[in-house]
């Protein structure tokens, strides 16, 4: 079996990883709080180590790492279900205090050999290792510089192997920290050069969804973590069950990216919508393929319909005709033509599940590469360069040993990755990249209301 190692690190990838593993133990009819088997079908048993192991006694964990540089969101963790072994919990004596100086080059760089050996570990422990899964923040220290740092060893020790990256990206109007925009700006580079996979989720689009399509009065980081989760559990279908077209992550590469830098995608979920409106909706495949069109019903506040969708991947849940869902996902690309690049022809591609997540008949989840991200990217670049014009806060980073070049270079890759974006949308790639491969296989459209 193509198994995965997840690594959650700081207070935000914890936390969205604690909702994940929520979601995909009953999926597979494990008990959360015992780590039991208590399902009803094989077929949950039947790829069921791609995410956990089993001990002899039939006891399931789940195959993650639990990385903090301060054991507060940690502890929350521990004793809070039997799925986590407590020999992968790796914490720190104190906070990387929202720097990613302090969680790269001096709190983080403490505590890495120790996530290092609890990866080596489990990465032994499998027959066949698939890829990483790494959930984190940009916006902390732990989860910009100690993530960085994983990253660069993970891609050093095991370089055939594919990562994946689940990144809350800041946000200017739900922000907490001043230095945000710097965290962001100095992971960019090593998320383009060691990620193979980045999903951006912002907590604008996060709390837009809360708000306006789920009408929750008051919405906490509960429920933001399991609209999270749910569209990890979808995007990880094709993995964990067998299904009519299924793909494993190298295969998501492939189709999704069509040269390296390119690999910042846009995750959707549907259905998203409050209980009174579920009277209302029909429950069929056509709305549910109109949805994951939809701005509303993206992770990541950006409009389809502001750039090219240069690839897209629709993954469907429940009982549904092939037939049908190839049709409609063909009939939004041919009525939205000019929201797709030219040359990629055929950039559609979709995948059924039979099994739906619990609570639902189906559902469907989007993947979508779209130059549209070059708004979220420029916010920013200009956030942090308006900064540093004053080299506002600057000596938090530097008085942690980290050099001012490293930031001007980080502003100059996260250009570069905005100018390759920008000149895709402007159908100047072909020559450009030539040698790089490019792919063709997914759809996507761009229609939408935020």
């Amino acid at each position: 079996m193509r198994e995965i190692i997840t690594v959650q690190i700081g207070g935000a990838g914890n936390a969205i990883g604690d909702a994940f593993w929520n979601v995909i133990t009953h999926e597979h009819g494990i008990d959360f709080k015992s780590g039991r088997f208590c399902g009803t079908s094989q077929l949950q048993l039947e790829r069921v180590s791609v995410f956990f192991n089993a001990t002899a006694s039939q006891k399931f964990y789940a195959r993650t790492i639990c990385v903090d540089t301060e054991q507060g969101q940690l502890q929350k963790l521990f004793g809070k279900s039997d799925i986590y072994r407590p020999e992968n919990f790796v914490s720190g004596t104190e906070s990387a205090g929202n720097s990613y100086a302090r969680g790269f080059h001096t709190d983080g760089a403490a505590i890495l050999e120790d996530v290092l050996n609890n990866i080596r570990r489990e990465a032994e422990s499998v027959d066949s290792l698939q890829g990483f899964q790494l959930i984190h923040s940009i916006g902390g220290g732990t989860g910009s510089g100690l993530t960085a740092l994983i990253m660069a060893s993970l891609v050093d020790e095991y370089p055939d192997n594919l990562i994946s990256n689940y990144v809350v990206i800041p946000s200017e109007k739900m922000s907490h920290v001043v230095v945000e925009p710097y965290n962001a700006a100095l992971s960019i580079p090593s998320l383009v050069n060691f990620s193979h996979l980045t999903f951006c989720l912002d907590n604008e689009a996060l709390y837009h969804i809360c708000s306006q399509n789920l009408r929750i009065s008051t919405s906490t980081n509960e429920h933001i973590n399991h609209i999270v989760a749910l569209t990890m559990s979808g995007i990880t279908t094709c993995l964990r069950f067998p299904g009519q077209l299924n793909a494993g992550l190298r295969k998501i590469y492939v189709n999704m990216v069509p040269f390296p830098p390119l690999h910042f995608l846009i995750p959707g979920f549907a259905p998203l919508i409050s209980p009174k409106q579920q009277q209302y909706n029909k429950g069929t495949v056509s709305e549910l393929v109109q949805q994951i069109f939809s701005s509303n019903n993206l992770l990541c506040a950006v409009d389809l319909r502001q750039g090219k969708l240069l690839t897209a991947a629709g993954i469907f849940r429940g009982r549904m005709s092939p037939r049908e869902v190839d049709q409609l996902m063909t009939n939004v690309r041919n009525k939205n033509i000019n929201h797709f690049v030219e040359w990629i022809p055929n950039n559609i591609k979709t995948a059924i599940c039979d099994i739906p997540p619990r609570g639902l008949k189906m559902s469907a989840t989007f993947i979508g590469n779209t130059t549209a991200i070059q708004k979220m990217l420029k916010r920013i670049l200009d956030s942090a360069t308006a900064m540093y014009r004053r080299k506002a806060h600057l000596h938090w980073y530097t008085g942690e040993g980290m050099e001012e070049e490293e930031l001007t270079d980080a502003f100059e890759q996260l250009k570069e990755l905005i100018d390759t974006y920008s000149r895709s949308a402007a159908d100047e790639m072909g020559e450009a990249q030539e040698g790089t491969h490019v792919s063709c296989t997914f759809c996507t459209r761009a229609a939408a209301e935020r």
